[in-house]
């Protein structure tokens, strides 16, 4: 059921060019100049994507690290993109990307717009199974956030740029 996967990290998803809740596959691209990146001179780069479908707006950001492996709160707070969460008793859910909603009474619509998350490890998009806190990311990876605006399956992101 679409409100169970959201709480799992607010099931977002988004559209993601390259290497964070209709229709379309992921496409890839080019990465983004490093020197774009939040600590740049890091030798890893994790990207967080997100996608507002009704909008068509769509924000990227890299954030890179020094480890083998980054963990997605952890990107999610260096990449700088605004979001808040909600936590409940199976953890931590998204509730706003990017100010999208601009307001929520409740953090998961019992209709309408909802955000969905994907993960991308090693050029493929995948619906994530876990919440963002629970997973990691290796070198080029990335989390993909979605708002859609119906009840339809949420299309995984497109590629990072």
């Amino acid at each position: 059921m679409r409100k169970h996967l959201m709480w799992a990290s607010a099931t977002l998803a988004l559209t993601l060019g390259g290497v964070n809740a209709c229709g379309g596959s992921p496409s890839a691209s080019a990465s983004p100049a490093a020197g774009s990146c939040v600590n740049a001179s890091a030798p890893h780069k994790a990207y967080v994507v997100v996608q507002h479908i009704a909008t068509a707006h769509r924000l990227q950001k890299c954030v890179g690290f020094s480890g083998d492996t980054i963990d997605g709160q952890t990107l999610m707070d260096q990449s700088g993109i605004e979001y808040q969460t909600q936590t409940f008793s199976f953890g931590k859910a998204v509730c706003q990307v990017d100010n999208e909603p601009a307001q929520y009474s409740k953090c998961f619509a019992d209709s309408g717009p909802n955000w969905t998350l994907f993960v991308e490890t090693s050029g493929a998009w995948a619906e994530a199974q876990t919440g963002y806190t629970q997973i990691t990311l290796h070198d080029k990876d990335a989390l993909g956030w979605t708002y859609t605006a119906d009840a339809s399956p949420a299309p995984p992101p497109l590629a990072k740029e």
